[in-house]
């Protein structure tokens, strides 16, 4: 999950550690090559029209920028370096102008995912073909079909395989060992597996990262969002309807490791509780530091769920307290990425969302006055409950009913 890498980046920063931030662009492989010719694209105007989504998505939910977001198409070069040195020191071997990594050459594969090579391969779907030694040798380059990307190489014209992308782009900007490297618990095996193998193999490195952070699916009624699904949801489909913050917050809730159920009863939860939140907001230019207290759980294996409690706390403490109370709540929140707009922002775009305009809103206000003058509370909770499916909130206070936007 995106958010998970963002509050480590953002916990490494503020904890004064020098952070290089690489996210990575594939823009070359089976899956792209399949969607451009199915939607009859160019795979250079389809990579282009997602990475820009991408990136869309990523200010939306107010994630860090990366020092470096690299696309694979622009490290050609390093990708041949590297399968030459692997085939230099025996790791790897050529046949048919193909290049396979021999697995069996490297004795800790399978130490991630904390599996014997022979239950890896029976676990798992292996490429089939004549041009391999062993069946669970992966790819390193391949001949290009006749409308496929292609690049010069001693192996003749061809295109990199998937694994070894990220293995030549994190060794340009990361070197040959680094600290954290981060993906779904779906590209453990085989991706992972074979990114080490094939970057301690060529860099003759003791370790590729030091520590792995594999986050869970996100699930809708407990099965996996995926296309074959067809439950699959964007976040530019929420870009109108829901603010950034909500989002972050939802995709927050849960334990990076666990999965996430999405619905919209965990949206609306986390909109009334922005919203509450905003009614202690100020303006703020100097944050204060945050208590190692506070910080605690996100030390737990990265717990955001027990952070976002503590925030629940610390909101309960600027509620009743003073202003540098408020100004703590709001550097905590700032710290992992809400509150990151001004209330009149987060109010504006609440009443934009709106489908009710003020005077249809007094309307249903002196209605639902009368029913309850006439002591008809079944309309009057009707009223009321119609005006909160439209976002306005109303509250009865000394005889007098405000409303507000929810």
């Amino acid at each position: 999950m995106l958010l998970a890498f963002d509050v480590v980046v953002r916990y490494l920063r503020f904890s004064g550690y020098d952070v290089t931030y690489v996210r990575n662009i594939t823009d070359v492989d089976d899956k792209i090559i399949k969607s451009s010719n199915e939607n009859n694209i160019s795979i250079s105007d389809l990579t282009k029209k997602i990475t820009q989504s991408f990136n869309e998505d990523c200010i939306y939910l107010n994630c860090e920028k990366p020092n470096h977001e690299p696309k694979a198409t622009e490290h050609i070069s390093e990708m041949i370096e590297m399968i030459s040195e692997l085939i230099k020191k025996g790791f790897a071997y050529e046949n048919n102008k193909h290049v396979y990594f021999e697995v069996k050459k490297f004795k800790d594969y399978g130490q991630l995912s904390n599996k014997k090579l022979d239950e890896l391969v029976a676990g798992s779907r292996i490429e089939v073909s004549d041009n391999k030694k062993n069946p669970e040798d992966f790819v390193l380059w391949k001949p290009s079909e006749t409308d496929e990307p292609s690049w010069d190489s001693p192996w003749g014209k061809g295109r990199p395989g998937w694994h070894l992308e990220c293995s030549a782009m994190s060794k340009k900007y990361l070197g040959n060992e680094f600290d954290v490297h981060g993906g779904g618990v779906d590209l453990l095996f085989p991706h992972h597996e074979n990114e080490i193998a094939q970057s301690r193999c060529a860099n003759d490195s003791k370790a590729f990262a030091n520590y792995w952070l594999h986050n869970a699916f996100i699930t809708m009624s407990n099965e996996k969002m995926a296309k074959s699904q067809g439950n699959i949801l964007k976040i530019k489909d929420f870009r109108n309807n829901k603010s950034g913050q909500v989002l972050r917050m939802a995709l927050m809730s849960a334990h990076y490791r666990q999965p996430l159920d999405w619905n919209d009863k965990l949206l609306e939860e986390c909109e009334n509780t922005i919203s509450k939140w905003y009614n202690v907001y100020l303006n703020i230019k100097t944050k204060l530091k945050i208590s190692d207290e506070i910080l605690k759980p996100l030390l737990d294996d990265l717990n955001t769920p027990g952070y976002i409690a503590n925030l629940h706390k610390l909101y309960e403490k600027a509620a009743k307290g003073s202003d540098e109370d408020k100004i703590l709540f709001i550097s905590a929140c700032n710290f992992i990425g809400l509150l990151n707009e001004t209330k009149e922002d987060w109010l504006k775009f609440k009443k934009n969302k709106v489908s009710i305009s003020e005077n249809e809103i007094l309307i249903k206000i002196n209605q639902r006055n009368e029913a309850r003058v006439n002591k008809n509370y079944k309309e009057a909770d009707k009223i009321r409950d119609e005006l909160l499916d439209k976002g306005v909130l109303i509250e009865d206070k000394d005889g007098k009913t405000t409303w507000k936007f929810k």
